[in-house]
C-alpha cells in the first residue's frame, strides 16, 4: 500500500510542482515523497521511477496527441528514432523517471541516515 501511494503522491507532486517550476522538480517532489513515505532505498528508487515515467509518458502523449504527431515525428526524426513518436515518448518518460528514481533514492538514504 506504501508503495502504491509513493507512486501516486510522486506523480501528483510532480505534476503540480511541474506548473510552478523548472522540470528537474520531480526529482525534488520524488526526494520529498520519499522522506516522508519511508521504504527500502530500491523500493524508494522504483516509486519515483514509476510516478514520473507514468506522469511524463501520459504528458507527452497527450501533447502528441493534441498537434497530431507533427512535432514528434519532426523530432524523432532528427534523433536516431527512425521517426517514431512512440520512441521519443518513451524515451522522454525514461529519462525523467531515472531522475524522479534517483531523487527518490536520495530521499530514502537521508531518511534512513536520519534514523
Amino acid at each position: 500500500m506504501k508503495f502504491i501511494s509513493a507512486i501516486t503522491l510522486t506523480a501528483l507532486l510532480a505534476f503540480a510542482g511541474g506548473l510552478w517550476f523548472n522540470w528537474w522538480i520531480i526529482a525534488v517532489a520524488a526526494f520529498i515523497v520519499a522522506v516522508l513515505v519511508h521504504q527500502r532505498a530500491w523500493k524508494a528508487f522504483l516509486a519515483g521511477f514509476l510516478g514520473v515515467f507514468i506522469l511524463w509518458a501520459a504528458l507527452a502523449w497527450w501533447i502528441d496527441m493534441k498537434n497530431e504527431h507533427v512535432l514528434s515525428k519532426r523530432i524523432a526524426e532528427v534523433l536516431p528514432l527512425g521517426g517514431s513518436s512512440f520512441l521519443l515518448i518513451l524515451v522522454t518518460a525514461l529519462i525523467g523517471a531515472l531522475v524522479g528514481g534517483l531523487g527518490g533514492m536520495s530521499g530514502s538514504y537521508l531518511r534512513s541516515g536520519l534514523n
